[in-house]
């Protein structure tokens, strides 16, 4: 694949990308056909995972550090969005009350950015104590941060201080507004119905498109290099001068940022939240579509993000019929089955592609390559 896109011309290259442009800008008319608006919901937030895998891959892909609680950050953003754009704090606060009697309902495009905020300082929080630890003491430290996040989500909802409403989570949260104009309502366009998963699906486009493009300018960038040293051998850099201790807290804290924005987005999304969507699974999840596409290349790790996200609602909407078809019965329950294919894709790959269905290309030294020529002419 890396080889054919380098043997491209430029203008291969344009008659490539306005043909993804297109199909892209079709998908959910293509979704809606072949699955009706269930599909298109699932393809919004297959672009919102793909953002939540670009923020991980800065972490444990290009830094080289195991992040086993990644999904905390997705939960601050969200929280932020739902407690400034619902009326949840003027319901639960008297001083809320008092000077906010409707609810707060804060401009989304205020949010996001104090969201994304909120979700860096948090991982500078989480990056500062442990500068000094690597392989499992980092993932276990990591993986008790989500934990500790989600169980505090699910505790700060009791009735003298509810401030996340608790298990039963947070409700009527405003959806995104553009130029006035809300994305849950219908948008008719010469005739064409663009419902709500339509907009969200191009305003997702647009932000996963915005993602993909800094985390590849990062990745050229001096920063980029650095955290590829890192990742080598963190001696190494040090000892070349690389501040080993700034360029983790970066990448802990612009990881955490992609993450907040889309935790934002999908409390809009959806108008609910509650502690049970970032539980630990959601941040293995997001590791596997890292894992699976390739640890630091970009376009794997997009390509990991749409099959670990496909694949499971795929068999959701087949297993059972299929099951039925062949037996009459349901033999397997289809949760059951979906982790059990799941869990032995991974071992496959594991196995045969350990670096990834679509890895980082290997680059041979020139001098190299003109030595060969020279003994195959010679």
């Amino acid at each position: 694949m890396n080889k054919l896109l380098q043997k491209m011309n430029p203008k291969e290259s344009m008659i490539g990308f306005l043909i993804a442009l297109a199909l892209l800008m079709a998908m959910p008319f293509i979704a809606k056909t072949v699955g009706g608006t269930t599909w298109v919901r699932i393809v919004d937030m297959a672009l919102l995972y793909i953002m939540l895998a670009m923020g991980l891959n800065i972490v444990v892909g290009f830094a080289g550090l195991l992040d086993l609680g990644y999904i905390a950050f997705y939960a601050v953003g969200a929280y932020m969005v739902a407690l400034l754009s619902s009326s949840h704090l003027s319901d639960n606060f008297a001083w809320a009350h008092e000077h906010f009697p409707n609810g707060l309902h804060v401009p989304l495009w205020v949010i996001i950015p104090l969201g994304a905020g909120l979700a860096a300082l948090a991982g500078i929080m989480l990056g500062t104590p442990i500068l000094k630890l690597r392989g499992d003491y980092l993932a276990l430290v990591t993986l008790g941060f989500g934990e500790i996040i989600r169980i505090f989500m699910n505790n700060l909802g009791k009735n003298e201080f509810n401030l996340t409403n608790g298990p039963r989570g947070i409700n009527r949260i405003d959806p995104v507004t553009i130029f006035g104009y809300p994305l849950d309502r219908t948008l008719d366009i010469g005739g064409l119905q663009l419902t709500k998963e339509f907009l969200y699906y191009y305003l997702f486009l647009v932000l996963a498109a915005a993602t993909v493009f800094v985390c590849y300018r990062l990745q050229k960038s001096r920063l980029g290099r650095a955290w590829m040293a890192l990742r080598e051998d963190d001696i190494a850099a040090k000892a070349m001068g690389i501040n080993v201790r700034n360029i983790k807290l970066l990448a802990f804290s612009l990881g955490a940022t992609f993450g907040g924005i889309a935790g934002g987005m999908f409390a809009s999304f959806q108008g609910f939240i509650s502690p049970e969507s970032f539980t630990y699974l959601e941040s293995i999840v997001i590791l596997a579509m890292v894992v699976l596409g390739g640890m630091g290349h970009i376009p794997g790790v997009i390509l990991g993000a749409v099959i670990m996200y496909f694949l499971p609602e795929f068999l959701r909407f087949t297993v059972e019929p299929i099951q039925k078809a062949a037996f009459g019965k349901v033999l397997i329950d289809t949760a059951i089955l979906r982790q059990m294919l799941l869990g032995l894709a991974m071992i496959l790959i594991m196995l045969y592609r350990p670096k990834g269905l679509w890895p980082t290309p290997t680059r041979e030294d020139k001098k190299d390559i003109q030595a060969d020529k020279s003994t195959k002419a010679a």
